[in-house]
């Protein structure tokens, strides 16, 4: 059997536990000619690297794909032979396939599983949430997204998918909206934008008023970003009252976990999938995309559960 290699690239990738994930997906699969590394990649290095991944096949083993991770999400776009559709509307691939007919160069196609990766965590977090309202009468009718980077354009997919009729983009003053709203545009979507200034009370009021009334939120930011939220949104909450019957948050941190954020929601009723979920959900289509075989997702969230048992990361990027 033919060995293959894959790896997932990035800055930083050493706290990742994609390794964890596929490698386990392989052994399930009896893959045992298969490697996965975590790959450190400056921006700098990008074009060298997938010139690596489409080389003709050599004496080493064959490049099958990789993994993407922040800052590449974006910029990975223009040196693609061909993006999926959902990655092109999206603006942003987490998994490069190395697509060959024989010994010569690679075909390299990007595609997004990140948006599986958030529909099968909200799903799983809050069994009612589904696609339209002729399958079910609760589905979603509001959603926050905090940020506005890759992860939060692909939940901008994934709540589209699951039949959200609002949708607000919380950005922080620094980054703004801007790439939530152009990625909402290749989509069909209709957003409401709303700055965010962590520094001012006022402002972190009024986003907490918004989370305390959806019916989903997704925060996108990374470990300790949301903290200043936590208190407004419960004093939110004392004076509106409860959640949102069935409410569901996605908090994409997984250590040091719970957050200040996902406490408070928790504290107030609500449903949780921690970011571990959604990195479970998005590695199944991954693996099944550079290996053309469908993973055990329990083996594989077995093994995640007791990696995390050992704190090493920080979020899902």
């Amino acid at each position: 059997m033919a060995e293959h290699r894959a790896a997932v690239i990035g800055r930083p990738v050493s706290h990742s536990l994609s390794p964890v994930l596929h490698r386990t997906a392989y052994a399930g699969l009896g893959l045992s000619g298969w490697s996965y590394k975590r790959r450190e990649t400056e921006p700098e290095a990008l074009p060298a690297l997938l010139d690596q991944l489409a080389a003709p096949v050599g004496a080493g083993p064959v490049w099958a794909g990789l993994s993407v991770t922040m800052p590449h999400k974006q910029a990975i776009l223009t040196h693609l032979d061909v993006v999926d559709p959902l990655a092109e509307a999206v603006g942003a691939v987490n998994t490069v396939v190395a697509q060959r007919s024989g010994a010569g160069e690679a075909l390299l196609a990007g595609f997004n599983t990140d948006v599986a990766g958030i529909v099968g965590a909200l799903r799983e977090a809050a069994g009612h949430v589904t696609a339209g309202p002729a399958k079910c009468s609760s589905y979603p009718l509001s959603a926050v997204i905090l940020g506005s980077g890759a992860t939060a354009c692909s939940a901008l997919a994934a709540l589209g998918e699951l039949g959200t009729r609002r949708i607000t983009v919380a950005a922080r003053r620094h980054a703004g909206p801007g790439r939530a709203l152009g990625a909402a545009h290749r989509m069909g979507l209709d957003i409401e934008t709303l700055t965010w200034k962590p520094a001012e009370p006022a402002s972190n009021a009024e986003v907490a008023q918004h989370l305390a009334a959806a019916d989903i939120v997704v925060s996108t930011l990374p470990a300790g970003a949301a903290d200043p939220l936590a208190g407004p949104l419960s004093e939110a909450w004392e004076r509106t009252g409860r959640l949102q019957p069935g409410a569901v948050m996605l908090d994409v941190v997984y250590a040091p976990w719970p957050t200040a954020l996902a406490e408070a929601w928790e504290r107030a009723g609500g449903a949780i999938a921690p970011g571990w979920l959604m990195l479970l959900h998005q590695a199944v289509p991954q693996v099944q995309l550079m290996t053309g075989q469908q993973p055990d997702i329990e083996l594989m969230r077995t093994a995640l559960l007791t990696a995390l048992a050992t704190p090493s990361a920080s979020t899902v990027q």
